[in-house]
């Protein structure tokens, strides 16, 4: 496809977002409000989301179609429920005690990178997002669900005509043009990137020279003490990590367990059909050789395992592990980085584990860990004790901690938990990000501020400085 015109195709589709966000500039808040209703219902009626989510699966080979569906629900659902009722449109503030007012405007037309992992609820998401906030949005996908996106899109353009709102709000990269070209094209033309995806991808829309919004590389490391809930912490930790076969970049990539309550745990996770594979067994260099054929001087994941069941990755391995196993467990006590990869993101029900001997000893694994890959991102923990989750928030450089939850379940926001609902996770600059909380759509509006005079609130020296300081420099 190298004839193809990449920059005259993505100028097309610029132009005609341009011309469509134009009219929603003059949309009120009750006819933005409806639009955004209309696609959250839509595409989450339950055959339509298990459809989206079975065709992705088909033309990636990744995931679980009943754990698209879900997602779509949880999430689509989710960024629609957060958004219902909110100011996006003009005047959405007025505070008499600063005299400011602060009205709301519109980006323009935003480039969205969609990752293959995702590839059935981040295109709705990114959509609704442009919605409330009357931005124009064109999807890019990944080469891998080129036809599932511009199904997705589709039906969200439906929903818009059926609305009498502009089609072009919401376009797609046509899978003749999905690729590193177009997407590269995008992120120069729009006005504004919500990069989701692979670091490369996200690193390229940073150095677009537009302004961007990306996510950071996820390896997340959890710690189980000896105070928790063994049955508990097991079950969430198996349902997290096999959730989508573990698209998310929220899974467990590594568990850090207390040596007190080690054999215990590992009980615990047989129970819940985990397989632990042992530090000197010979399937541990089995499986490590097909998830990275060509390490250490090469530490690319295999893409045939990414996204697979465990069952399926150990028979690839030719590793025997009991029927019905759910993740694989591979101890790794050795060091960190390319030389130890069970260490990094596995993007796949895979999980490495270490023992600990003490809290301080498993904060000090976690730490060398996030600095080979993960920094930014998340850890977790399983524990009663509360000093140890305020040690994390305080010491640990990620932009979140989550407490006796399934980690891939409440990263990106659920109804059991406080974080915002969304596909895009910021990391701060631990992770090369502007942001460090989850985007949401007030992260795509620009806004105007007015001033009113107020009554003089300058405070004499006695009232702004302490007498301590006044008093060094007499």
């Amino acid at each position: 496809m190298a004839d193809l015109d990449y920059k005259g195709y993505v100028e097309g589709l610029v132009a005609k977002a341009r011309a469509a966000q134009k009219i929603a500039e003059g949309f009120s808040q009750e006819r933005v409000d409806e639009l955004c209703e209309a696609v959250a219902y839509a595409l989450t009626i339950p055959e339509v989301a298990l459809d989206f989510g079975e065709k992705l699966v088909a033309e990636s080979g990744m995931g679980v179609a009943k754990d698209k569906q879900a997602k779509m629900y949880g999430k689509v659902k989710g960024s629609w429920a957060q958004m219902k009722g909110k100011k996006s449109v003009g005047l959405i503030d007025s505070n008499k005690e600063t005299g400011i007012d602060t009205y709301a405007k519109p980006m323009g037309v935003i480039g969205a990178i969609i990752p293959v992992t995702n590839g059935e609820a981040t295109p709705v998401v990114k959509s609704l997002m442009a919605l409330k906030t009357r931005n124009a949005v064109i999807l890019a996908p990944h080469p891998k669900a080129r036809k599932v996106n511009l199904e997705v899109t589709n039906a969200v353009r439906e929903v818009l005509k059926k609305f009498d709102a502009p089609m072009d709000l919401v376009q797609a990269i046509a899978p003749e043009y999905v690729s590193v070209e177009a997407s590269q094209e995008l992120m120069l033309q729009s006005d504004f990137i919500l990069a989701t995806g692979g670091t490369p991808m996200v690193r390229q829309a940073y150095s677009s020279g537009n302004p961007t919004i990306g996510v950071g590389t996820g390896n997340v490391v959890c710690i189980v003490d000896e105070t928790a809930d063994l049955a508990d912490a097991a079950d969430k930790l198996v349902r997290s990590k096999m959730f989508d076969n573990a698209t998310s970049c929220s899974t467990e990539n590594n568990i850090i367990v207390f040596e007190s309550i080690y054999d215990k745990w590992a009980e615990e996770m047989a129970a819940h059909g985990a397989a632990l594979i042992k530090e000197d067994s010979p399937d541990k260099q089995k499986l490590l050789k097909t998830l990275w054929p060509k390490s250490p001087e090469n530490h690319d994941l295999a893409r045939d395992v990414v996204a697979r069941p465990a069952i399926e990755i150990a028979r690839l391995a030719d590793v025997d592990v009991p029927e019905g196993t759910k993740l694989l467990m591979v101890e790794e006590n050795g060091g960190y980085g390319n030389e130890f990869p069970f260490t990094g993101e596995k993007l796949s029900p895979v999980a490495g584990i270490r023992k600990a001997k003490n809290f301080e000893e498993a904060l000090e694994q976690m730490m060398k860990i996030l600095e080979y890959q993960g920094k930014g991102h998340s850890v977790s923990i399983h524990t009663k004790l509360d000093e140890r989750v305020t040690a994390l928030g305080d010491r640990i450089p990620v932009c979140k901690v989550v407490v006796n939850q399934p980690q891939s379940l409440t990263n990106s926001g659920s109804w059991t938990c406080g974080y915002p609902v969304s596909m895009t996770l910021g990391c701060g600059t631990w992770g090369h990000n502007s942001i460090s909380h989850n985007a949401t759509w007030k992260d795509l509006l620009n806004f105007t501020y007015v001033s009113r005079e107020i009554p003089n609130w300058q405070p004499s020296d006695e009232e702004l400085f302490s007498e301590k300081i006044r008093a060094a420099f007499k």
